[in-house]
């Protein structure tokens, strides 16, 4: 894959990002009743229930892309706000990601269904350090819209902290050395259904007055 160029807000600085890997986690709520709640939510509609909660997908990182018209696999995708961390350099980086999925595919499987699809990413990330467990994740608030609407809105602080999802990552699938993109997991839907469509916008407003954004679009892949 080609190297992310992403700019660290509140400098000059531009990094060049070649993660190792991309590991994108799902079911990441506190409250354990909200992520029993959803997984029956999805059993309704014939999405299989994960095999352990948080679930980590471990996806090829070329799937990574900063570019403003994306190429979906069906007519049935859709894509979610996420908070995604970035380790490059023994730093760690927040940005903002969304988490695209082929919905057909993930009645089969979800694994599939996330591999299917790319994962758009916006250019502009904020430094965090070498300690996770700073960043001020509780007083964060994440939105996304599809064609103009309201698609989801709400705070971080209903998700775990990415420090506590990534050491349950590390229990779940090992050591993970060198760069790494981890999407953080994502909020309710506003309707609670997935809705197709072809604009995006995914929004992250940080206590400390940096925002991220990233708008896409996407169009059917070539046969």
């Amino acid at each position: 894959m080609s190297p992310l160029k992403l700019r660290v807000l509140g400098t000059d600085e531009v990094l060049s990002v070649t993660p190792t890997r991309l590991v994108v986690a799902g079911y990441t709520a506190r409250d354990e009743d909200v992520v029993a709640a959803h997984i029956a939510e999805l059993a309704a509609i014939g999405v299989p229930p994960p095999t352990s909660v948080p679930a980590y997908y471990d996806l090829d990182p070329a799937l990574l892309t900063t570019d403003a018209v994306v190429a979906v696999s069906g007519p049935v995708t859709s894509g979610e706000v996420e908070p995604v961390i970035l380790r490059h350099a023994g730093q760690y980086y927040l940005g903002v990601g969304s988490d695209h999925t082929d919905r057909e595919l993930e009645r089969a499987d979800i694994a599939t269904s996330k591999a299917a699809c790319p994962k758009p990413l916006g250019d502009s990330v904020v430094r965090i350090g070498t300690d996770l467990s700073d960043l001020d994740w509780d007083n964060a608030t994440a939105d996304s819209s599809v064609d103009g609407w309201p698609y989801q809105r709400g705070g971080l602080s209903a998700l775990r902290h990415p420090a506590d999802i990534l050491t349950r990552m590390t229990a779940a699938l090992g050591p993970v050395d060198g760069d790494l993109a981890l999407f953080c997991g994502t909020l309710p839907l506003l309707t609670g259904e997935f809705t197709p469509g072809a604009y995006w916008r995914v929004h992250l407003e940080l206590p400390a007055g940096h925002v991220l954004t990233h708008a896409y679009e996407t169009k059917p892949r070539n046969p």
